[in-house]
């Protein structure tokens, strides 16, 4: 029989009151709450959620995500599969359910809504209307994960609408996806039954949203972040508001979580018990989760915080079970297997070239924007050179391509503005949404070099200077690792310094190349079948 008492000031997010108590705990629940006169060491208070996270971004399984999170305070995820999905189909989210419940972590995943999220690119998998009905009757599925397909939402697509009346006949929420939806377009869509949206990146826009009664969700991750746009919402609109993280890369992980953001919101000023609304409770309630929200009854979960200040997270406890102590994870690794679709041969440098039709030519380019998924439509004017079009580095046009992973086709080329490498190349097989390989460089050569570096691995990020590869792989449908995540935080570390090392100045070279074919995201992006406008959502045909 799991039986223990733990004292310390007890933070009541839901009667917004700090009093000092004792919790006794048996067999995973709150048994008791006792209230005492004296003040005590330390505050207890709710374990973090993020509202939004696609655990595949850490490059870890869920097992290894959790590990990690837990040292953070964080004891739950809403978590998204569609990464895996569009690489493995309904047998990807089954991956991620299995390995998630092999460690004391609360794992929530949804339901895929979008797979594949576009038919302007080759995806690995589909999951259709029939699948998602189908997950979405597994108790373990909590939700309908983002519905990126929002023209598909206000033209009543047939195969969109079928999901979301599923998700409604369940009783679960539907989370959505409109970056920049605005006006009678917005309010169409969120009366279509789709409850949040993480994309916003103005006030303006978050608030419009939030009169229509919609829950937004103020992310901060490796790549967007939109933290410092949004924060100011909290105030008036704390019942409405959660954090997440969205993508978060495995050295990200290893600094900070969820608490980052109550630690920076605290820091501005904000109301504690406003702030840890957001932080702990808001998910519960607004996915029916079973998280333990400090009540008789809850279940065991908490963090246990030294002040209310610093907010240094000295232990975690999840269904009773202690999982972190003074920043140590206290799970075990577990033994996973390795699933993939991953089927190309090797390229050539000339499969990168492209031909040039005149001596000068203007060419559309992708502006690449630090801290944003939404890139600039760009243009610039190319030399030729021996018939082909190469970049340019003194204008900061690099060469960008994508390559189909699950098939053998000709690479799609473009060019990018924002990376100002000097000189190699960095590529990766963790590609939104599709994951194909996605590669930006300053030569053919090297191009070709970080491709077939991914290849040779079945997936990874690599990375090429001085004619030498790189590579981190990811195994596991070839965007994650099954190893330590500690270890990959370490190498992965190590990559994205020599990224920077080549000249880039992003904060995160690798995630922000990972979103340059996310084609659901203005304006204009690259796929494996081409280059893509995404305000009117056809191709850009070359002049």
């Amino acid at each position: 029989m799991n039986k223990f008492e733990i004292t310390g000031n007890l933070v009541d997010v839901l009667q917004q009151e700090i009093y000092p108590a004792t919790l006794q705990v048996q067999d995973g629940r709150i048994n008791k709450i006792t209230r005492l006169e004296k003040p005590c060491d330390g505050y207890i208070m709710p374990g973090f959620t993020d509202a939004h996270v696609h655990v595949e971004s850490s490059m870890l399984i869920p097992s290894e995500f959790a590990r990690m999170a837990v040292v953070h305070g964080t004891v739950a995820t809403i978590s998204d599969p569609h990464e895996i999905a569009n690489v493995l189909g309904v047998a990807g989210v089954e991956y991620m359910l299995d390995n998630g419940k092999t460690v004391p972590f609360k794992f929530n995943f949804g339901a895929p809504s979008c797979v594949p999220a576009t038919t302007f690119e080759t995806a690995g998998a589909t999951v259709t209307a029939e699948d998602v009905a189908q997950l979405l009757l597994r108790n373990d599925i909590k939700y309908l994960t983002e519905m990126m397909n929002f023209p598909g939402v206000l033209h009543h697509d047939p195969e969109v609408m079928a999901k979301i009346a599923a998700a409604k006949s369940m009783n679960k929420p539907v989370d959505g996806h409109a970056p920049g939806l605005r006006g009678e377009d917005a309010r169409n869509y969120i009366n279509a039954g789709i409850s949040t949206d993480h994309e916003c990146f103005t006030i303006e826009e978050a608030r419009e949203k939030l009169s229509y009664g919609m829950h937004i969700l103020i992310r901060e991750g490796s790549a967007a972040k939109n933290f410092e746009a949004l924060i100011p919402l909290l105030p008036d609109y704390y019942e409405k508001i959660m954090f997440c993280s969205d993508d978060k890369h495995p050295d990200s992980l290893e600094d900070g979580h969820i608490n980052v953001l109550v630690k920076r919101s605290l820091a501005k000023g904000m109301d504690l018990f406003k702030t840890l609304r957001a932080a702990c409770v808001n998910p519960v309630l607004h996915y029916q989760l079973d998280n333990g929200l400090l009540r008789e009854g809850d279940a065991a979960d908490f963090i246990w915080v030294d002040n209310l200040e610093d907010f240094n997270v000295l232990g975690t406890w999840i269904n009773g079970i202690k999982v972190a102590e003074n920043g140590k994870t206290l799970i075990q690794s577990v033994v996973a297997d390795v699933v993939n679709n991953f089927d190309c041969e090797p390229k050539t440098p000339a499969a990168f070239r492209i031909p040039a039709r005149q001596s000068e030519q203007e060419v559309p380019v992708i502006g690449a924007i630090e801290g944003e998924l939404i890139t600039n439509k760009l243009s610039a004017v190319l030399k030729a050179e021996d018939g082909h079009l190469p970049g340019d580095i003194n204008q900061d046009i690099l060469k960008l391509t994508v390559v189909n992973r699950y098939r053998n086709t000709t690479p799609a080329l473009g060019f990018i503005k924002g990376f100002e490498l000097k000189h190699g190349a960095i590529a990766s097989s963790v590609a939104h949404d599709s994951h194909n390989i996605i590669a930006v460089g300053t030569d053919d050569n090297s191009i070709c070099e970080a491709v077939n570096a991914v290849i040779a691995a079945k997936g990874g990020i690599s990375l090429v200077r001085d004619g030498n590869a790189e590579v981190l792989a990811l195994p596991v449908a070839g965007l994650m690792s099954n190893l330590d995540g500690y270890t990959i935080a370490a190498q992965y570390k190590a990559l994205d310094k020599a990224a920077k090392e080549l000249g880039s100045p992003l904060a995160s070279p690798f995630m922000t190349l990972s979103f340059m074919a996310l084609l659901v995201i203005p304006h204009l992006k690259l796929s494996d079948l081409g280059l893509f406008d995404g305000d009117t959502f056809t191709f850009v045909q070359p002049e």
